[in-house]
């Protein structure tokens, strides 16, 4: 019996040894088990933001995409800045064999260097630009070659459908639709828009499997002050001008001395906004609001106004010119021409530096400093454009003996056009000056957003202004200015012949020519600057400056519909058939007419219009009236209109522009419907309107 009691305690031994393994080794998988749990939840809830951030910053390519900027029209909604759709070409190199291969064979298709290609492409796996908005030629070649890994994006390129016209006002922008100049980027933030995305992803083996993109917001809508056929008034007499006298540059700004909308701004040299960087650094300054120039006589409304505004003088006191010369401290001042004894009116009229200097006295560096300051000189007008300079005025007490002498006849001193135009306009508008604008309105969506209306603030009294804008008047009637009288209209204003200064003397050679004016004298509705650099040859303000001032002043008033308030001195036709805009007057119709056309045109012309638009820089159109006071004019060789209908605006644009022809674009998209219809025959130069839409 003892025998099966002693074979029962191993066997009880070895089940408890197999019950601890047991235990131990559940405890074992129990710890791994909450480990792994505890790996997990710091995989999936500690570190979850970090690694997703990771993944994506491995996976995804995220591109900005720039959105849509808004279109910039002129006072009457005419775009003259716009965006059209475009190609830009991008390539996922991980899916590219060769790189080099395809870096060869793309290069030469558009434009690029195959070495410079190929880096790129071997410097990035999962995206790499090729090219941004590339013509449609460029597209379609690509499109043939059907490389694996390059695709296509859609992108809006910046599109000016004038061409050079306003391009300074406009400005221009960068392949990142980045403002760079001008409104576009003044502008640029309300502009632009809100940027979208492209995002690319790509697997573990850098292979693309996934493409999203959004298109961001488009930018507003921008309506200026410009109207279109005045600014191309001002820029064709601007560069007849300059051609003529061979200067070096010039500007033209025509203003409402009532509302100080700026209604034309041209720059001369120009540039086409369209291909900006084939133009000079120095061709891209808006002069209108950067130039800083002395502006000579056309000061002296400022000197003169002010010494009547404090009853220092009156228009019929009679001044002893003392013969052209006077003496302020040790220095003699000369005048331009040997002047005795004359009215204050006619100091104005004939230009006299004695007699304006005698008046500076007067006022004392602290009165004419005051005026100075209150005609806005010295300080920027506020006007929307960037880059614009607040000109060179020094304080008093830092004036020399000669100063107060000196800017009395505008020398020590420094304007802009804007700055001299807007105090030109305050006397139009009766002693009160409006800080100059060129933005009307802003467009978000169907909502008009128009602009508070410009500061103002009074310079002079009215009966000071009024007492100015005869004396002006005076200028153009027997003094300086002769040459800017209108037909139908009379005017005021004042020549300015200024020395350059050039290693700090005055040159003998180089002037800045300008003439200031405004019309009708009695209820003005535009005031003009022209403002020509170093012309070559007669460089006097009343010869060069103010029959640019007549030529610009007669179109833009008929134009404008403005009434007559001068009886013409020549016969008149009246119509009541509009004026067809300026930049269908273009210079192969207006100055280079043919003799032996043989489908001469029948034009009319705007009620009391001249027979042809005297601008004194070219023979006008050879026209004759008929028989019941038709005018005739040879426009020369016609040209047929082509089919527009399924092309794109750039396409249309390129037509328009082979064939000489003036687009007028309306919505976007593809054009549907045109005026006039194809087939059509009619004059170079002639305006075309054509309707867009998706």
């Amino acid at each position: 019996m003892a025998a099966p009691q002693a074979s029962a305690r191993p066997a009880q031994g070895v089940l408890s040894g197999t019950l601890g393994r047991s235990l131990l080794l559940g405890a074992f998988l129990a710890l791994w088990i909450v480990g792994l749990i505890a790996r997990l939840y710091c995989l999936q809830v500690i570190d979850y933001v970090d690694f997703v951030a990771r993944a994506q910053r491995q996976q995804l390519r995220t591109v900005e995409v720039a959105p849509e900027r808004g279109a910039i029209f002129d006072a009457r909604m005419r775009p003259l800045a716009m965006s059209v759709a475009v190609d830009s070409i991008y390539a996922v190199p991980s899916e590219i064999a060769d790189r080099d291969l395809v870096a060869k064979v793309l290069g030469p298709a558009l434009g690029l260097d195959p070495a410079e290609l190929g880096d790129r492409l071997n410097a990035s796996r999962s995206f790499c630009w090729v090219k941004r908005k590339v013509s449609d030629t460029e597209a379609v070649r690509v499109q043939q070659l059907g490389l694996k890994g390059v695709y296509f994006q859609k992108e809006t390129k910046r599109f000016y459908p004038k061409g050079e016209l306003a391009a300074h006002v406009l400005g221009y922008v960068g392949l990142d639709d980045e403002g760079l100049a001008g409104l576009e980027f003044g502008m640029n933030k309300a502009i632009r828009g809100q940027p979208g995305r492209l995002m690319v992803a790509a697997d573990a083996r850098h292979q693309s499997f996934l493409s999203t993109e959004w298109r961001g917001e488009p930018g507003q809508n921008v309506v200026l002050t410009i109207d279109e056929n005045i600014q191309y008034i001002a820029e064709r007499a601007l560069a007849e001008v300059i051609e003529k006298t061979h200067a070096a540059g010039g500007a033209v700004v025509v203003q409402s001395p009532s509302t100080g909308r700026i209604l034309a701004m041209a720059d001369y040299p120009t540039l086409d906004a369209n291909a900006y960087a084939r133009s000079a650094p120095e061709d891209r300054i808006n002069r209108g609001a950067a130039w800083v120039y002395e502006p000579g006589s056309v000061f002296k409304l400022v000197t003169v106004s002010a010494a009547l505004e404090e009853k220092l003088t009156t228009p019929t006191e009679m001044i002893d010119c003392q013969m052209g010369k006077i003496m302020i401290g040790r220095h003699t001042i000369h005048d331009w021409k040997h002047f005795g004894v004359m009215s204050v009116a006619d100091v104005i009229a004939h230009s006299s530096d004695v007699g304006a200097i005698k008046l500076g006295l007067r006022l004392g560096d602290d009165r004419f400093y005051r005026y100075i300051r209150d005609y806005g000189f010295g300080q920027k007008t506020g006007i929307e454009l960037p880059g614009e300079e607040r000109g060179l005025l020094e304080p008093p007490n830092r004036w020399s003996g000669i100063s107060i002498g000196s800017m009395s006849i505008g020398q020590e001193i420094g304007v802009t056009p804007l700055q001299i135009i807007s105090a030109y306009s305050a006397i139009a508008n009766g002693g009160v000056l409006i800080e100059p604008r060129v933005v009307g309105e802003v467009l978000h969506g169907n909502q008009r957003q128009p602009m508070p209306p410009a500061p103002s603030r009074r310079v002079v009294s009215e009966h000071t202004a009024e007492l100015m804008k005869e004396m002006l008047a005076g200028v153009v009637d027997h003094g300086t200015g002769q040459t800017a009288k209108l037909s139908g209209y009379s005017a005021a204003g004042k020549s300015g012949t200024a020395q350059k200064i050039e290693s700090g003397h005055y040159s003998a050679s180089r002037y800045v020519s300008s003439f200031i004016g405004f019309a009708p004298v009695g209820r003005p509705a535009i005031t003009i600057l022209v403002a020509i650099d170093s012309p070559v040859g007669e460089h006097h303000g009343g010869v060069v400056g103010s029959p640019v001032f007549r030529s610009i002043a007669e179109q833009t008033l008929g134009y404008l519909d403005v009434p007559q308030d001068n009886p013409a001195q020549f016969p008149l036709i009246a119509s009541s058939v509009s004026a067809a805009p300026a930049r269908q007057l273009r210079e192969s119709a207006m100055d280079t007419l043919p003799t032996d056309s043989e489908s001469p045109e029948t034009t009319t012309h705007t009620a009391f219009e001249p027979i042809s638009f005297d601008n004194s820089f070219g023979p006008a159109p050879q026209a004759a009236p008929e028989a019941g006071g038709t005018v005739v004019v040879d426009r020369g060789p016609l040209t047929k209109v082509p089919d527009f209908s399924g092309l794109a605006v750039r396409g249309v644009a390129g037509k328009c522009q082979q064939l000489g022809l003036d687009l007028n674009v309306q919505g976007s998209g593809l054009a549907v419907e045109q005026s006039p219809l194809a087939g059509s025959e009619v004059p170079a130069g002639s305006g075309v309107t054509v309707r867009f839409a998706r």
